[in-house]
């Protein structure tokens, strides 16, 4: 047996080499997907034509057939397996699909003018409709691989000129006879045929090739966002380790562990201190969002008491809130205790989050409440402020990425419109939903609902200091601990 050159059949239909292979993949893939509608057709067939004309004969057929469907089930398998340098692999595959498509289309055929022959001259309709449902099967579902499409087709084709041509041999009928209308109406219905195959394989052509576009401008982009992801992440490392020094050298001046800050220059001092924890705020959270992309994000899960975060989500946030001259109050509703599973110190940025704004965005004097209660089988934590409000249909806008409500020159707030993003990827992470409730020039109530892990009674007997974060703090040195809460830089 004589394998076929994979790369001559390419050159005569014009098509690379790698794409026959994607031919013959979408062709047995196809074979595979009509199994069960190619076999209830073939039953059919042979019932029929059993039932009126030579059982045997439509026994044959039928074990034939079955035979041939084996073999495409086979090819189907194996071919998946090819990579497109498997050269003779590949070769000998198209080889074994067109001896497939021979024997069986040659099976169809035989049977098909079997029975026509076994008819009186000019009453085939039975014959000439099963080829002509084969070859419009065909037409429709070849035209992947076309050398297989050519083949059906060929022998159908073939066989439909046998029988008709047959009829006209033997009674040489006059041109106005139904002999010759049976005849011509055959040519037509085969030229109709061809004209079928050719519509669906320039579709099919037309797809591949848009399909093959599609995957190299995907690799663009993910190449170009693999280099956007390892710049951005490159140039936030390297930026915060000299930010680090110069916030933990004016932190140093702040506390006056250097002596007491000049006049003129404690104003300079503290807007150098202000952009510099902005700027750390930034390199944060564009990279938590690099991480997120990546699906490089570690949480560090554990047994959370939710009283005991809220109270330390208070107590992080008491002297940003201060500095806005808003006035932070607690609101915690019940006695017993609630657990949920999660990463502490990642629910305690999401809380910072939600307290930074709701503080930005309050007018002076105003009051921010943080507080929590149950909802059935979840715990609701909520943030609320007397602000200025969130505007109707910026839902979305809220929880996007470098977006903020106000962006214009002269907001209200500064920010970099990533806090309530990550937030969002955090609290959906440990099976949560983060969301809000606004009222424009009143307020605005920021929540999050978590599953309840445990509720366990207590009383009343104050809480305790289980989460990692208030822990750390108690065993650091006080003055390196001022410097950590005020610079906000997460390690690593």
């Amino acid at each position: 047996m004589t394998a076929i050159d994979p790369v001559q059949l390419d050159q005569s239909t014009g098509e690379p080499e790698n794409r026959l292979l994607q031919n013959i993949k979408d062709y047995t893939a196809m074979s595979f997907a009509l199994l069960w509608q190619r076999q209830a057709i073939f039953l059919a067939t042979t019932i029929l034509t059993g039932f009126f004309f030579n059982p045997i004969n439509a026994l044959l057929f039928y074990g034939t057939i079955l035979i041939c469907e084996a073999q495409d089930l086979m090819l189907a398998k194996r071919v998946p397996r090819l990579r497109p340098d498997q050269h003779k692999a590949i070769a000998m595959m198209v080889t074994w699909i067109l001896l497939n498509t021979i024997l069986s289309s040659i099976a169809i055929c035989l049977y098909t003018v079997s029975v026509a022959f076994s008819q009186p001259t000019g009453g085939h309709f039975t014959p000439l409709f099963f080829l002509f449902a084969a070859a419009l099967f065909a037409a429709m579902n070849n035209h992947q691989f076309v050398w297989a499409m050519i083949v059906r087709l060929s022998l159908y084709g073939v066989s439909f000129m046998v029988i008709v041509v047959k009829d006209i041999w033997v009674e040489r009928p006059g041109l106005s006879s139904d002999l010759w209308l049976q005849f011509f109406t055959v040519v037509f219905v085969m030229y109709f045929l061809i004209d079928c195959s050719l519509v669906f394989l320039k579709l099919y052509r037309r797809n591949l090739e848009q399909l093959e576009k599609l995957k190299e401008e995907h690799e663009r982009t993910k190449a170009a966002y693999i280099a956007k992801s390892q710049f951005i992440s490159t140039v936030s490392h390297e930026l915060r380790t000299p930010l680090t020094s110069i916030k933990g050298s004016l932190d140093l001046i702040n506390t006056g562990a250097l002596g007491e800050i000049p006049e003129p220059m404690q104003n300079i001092i503290h807007l150098a201190t202000k952009n510099s924890e902005r700027l750390a705020s930034l390199i944060n959270d564009v990279l938590d969002i690099q991480k997120m992309e990546a699906g490089e994000m570690r949480y560090q899960e554990g047994k959370i008491d939710i009283h005991d975060l809220v109270r330390e989500a208070i107590s992080h946030n008491l002297g940003y809130v201060c500095a806005h001259n808003v006035e932070i109050v607690e609101d915690i509703r019940g006695n017993d205790k609630v657990y949920i599973r999660g990463d502490a110190s990642r629910l305690l940025q999401v809380l910072a989050n939600m307290i930074s704004n709701a503080a930005k965005f309050s007018f002076d004097g105003g009051k921010v409440t943080v507080g929590c209660r149950t909802r059935g089988a979840k715990i609701r934590i909520f943030v609320k402020d007397q602000g200025i409000g969130i505007p109707k249909n910026c839902r979305d806008k809220v929880f996007d990425r470098f977006s903020q409500i106000d962006s214009s020159d002269e907001r209200h707030a500064g920010g970099t419109g990533l806090g309530m993003h990550i937030s969002k990827e955090i609290i959906e992470h440990f099976d949560g939903n983060i969301d809000y409730k606004s009222v424009l020039g009143k307020g605005t109530v920021f929540f999050i609902d978590l599953p309840i892990l445990t509720a366990v009674s207590t009383g009343n007997k104050g809480w305790s200091r289980s989460l990692n974060i208030g822990t750390a703090q108690q065993s650091n040195p006080p003055a390196v601990q001022a410097i950590a809460n005020k610079t906000g830089i997460h390690p690593g």
